[in-house]
């Protein structure tokens, strides 16, 4: 696991406001390059002219009098060339908003919602942070445009209305070859006009991720705990497709889902079956998830023919189906083809007993908050000779 945001000892302040920076193991840059760096300074370098300087070393404070200077430790050595980060000189306060050489970035636009998932991983605020929107168009015009995908999230993003909309537009421009991932509830695309603004950015490589969590209307406005929201997520994702948009269904996986898993999984086969992707998620221990683990956990081992059963159907029917979030050790050899290692590279870890594992390379491990508070207790080591179908990357990025 990463440390992505945190607070570092300041030894030096030129009292400036938060801002976001990129950083650089360059100290060659030109001067005008160094006012938008943040120098990782290393032994023999010229810290001279840059905004900021984050070092592991004794800093004579005098060579750098318009500098930020903050101390960091090596729960921060992941830091390179082309991460961007945001920095407060008043508090010291660092959050690594993006890296330069993972697939998996993803930018959290707001944390207000209008469901109340019992899984939430990002628990809704009532809280004005419209000031995340404005950061995530600073940061989309700082990102390489290489980079080949990137995701956004909440919360609910299409709460910002013409706003997320033109943010859209604006990573397009910016960002016209990255593949872009966008997790909503879908709601909001029940109205048309809405969803026709947003098909009309017209980006090439656009995805929205939708969950549906059964096929009976009040046990999914039961898991997201709001009325309505079965109908008018069904109605969202007709619009988008009527659109052309393209469109994920992810379905997470826990004791409220899973009776209904099979017969989700025809609903989609039958009435949503020009849908792009279905992703079978196992579930993340954070959030909401840890206070109401008794209302939704269920070891996948438990579960695993009801998995098989429920990929099988979709294969028939040749919906494109992937397996997130589990272990190799809990799924049946028939998933394997379906099977993506795909938890983020930040918060993704292995159990001791999985350094033995043959199998370790294909398997996508666990959740930190997995090995923390509650896995499965069925997770053992593949022996050396044992034949699995190599896992497939994720499609576009891991969630």
């Amino acid at each position: 696991m990463l440390k992505l945001h945190g607070r570092l000892p300041i030894i030096q302040t030129a009292a400036n406001p938060p801002y976001l920076i990129t950083v650089t193991t360059d100290d060659r840059v030109s001067p005008e390059a160094r006012q938008t760096r943040a120098l990782l300074m290393r032994q023999g370098m010229n810290p001279e002219g840059f905004k900021a300087i984050l070092t592991d070393q004794p800093y004579p404070v005098t060579q750098a009098q318009q500098s930020d200077v903050f101390q960091i430790g090596e729960e921060y050595a992941y830091l390179n060339d082309g991460d961007i980060l945001r920095l407060d000189p008043a508090s010291g306060a660092i959050r690594c908003l993006y890296r330069r050489a993972s697939p998996n970035n993803t930018i959290l636009l707001t944390e207000q919602c209008d469901h109340y998932c019992l899984m939430c991983s990002q628990p809704p605020k009532q809280i004005d942070d419209s000031w995340l929107l404005k950061e995530a168009r600073d940061l989309v015009a700082m990102i390489p445009p290489e980079t080949e995908c990137l995701g956004f999230s909440g919360g609910e993003p299409t709460l910002y209305g013409q706003g997320f909309i033109d943010l859209l537009r604006h990573t397009k421009t910016s960002l016209p070859k990255t593949a872009i991932d966008v997790l909503s509830n879908g709601r909001a695309f029940k109205d048309m006009d809405f969803a026709k603004a947003y098909a009309e950015v017209q980006h090439p490589e656009l995805m929205v991720g939708i969950p549906i969590y059964s096929d009976d209307a009040v046990r999914h406005d039961y898991v997201v705990q709001s009325r309505g929201a079965f109908d008018e997520t069904i109605q969202g994702i007709l619009n988008l497709k009527s659109l052309q948009q393209r469109v994920e269904i992810r379905i997470v996986i826990h004791r409220q889902t899973v009776d209904r898993l099979v017969q989700t999984c025809r609903f989609i086969a039958r009435n949503l079956l020009f849908i792009d992707h279905v992703a079978l998620m196992g579930l993340e221990i954070t959030g909401f998830t840890r206070p109401n683990l008794d209302l939704l956990w269920i070891d996948p081992f438990e579960y695993k023919d009801v998995l098989s059963e429920a990929v099988t159907l979709l294969n028939s029917y040749g919906v494109p189906t992937s397996v997130y979030n589990h272990q190799l050790c809990t799924v049946n050899p028939d998933v394997t083809e379906n099977y993506r290692k795909s938890i983020s590279d930040w918060k993704n870890e292995y159990l001791e007993e999985c350094v033995k594992c043959a199998k370790r390379r294909e398997c996508g491990g666990l959740f930190s908050s997995s090995k923390l508070y509650k896995h499965s207790a069925y997770i053992t080591a593949f022996p050396p000779d044992s034949v699995l179908p190599a896992s497939k990357p994720p499609v576009n990025y891991p969630r």
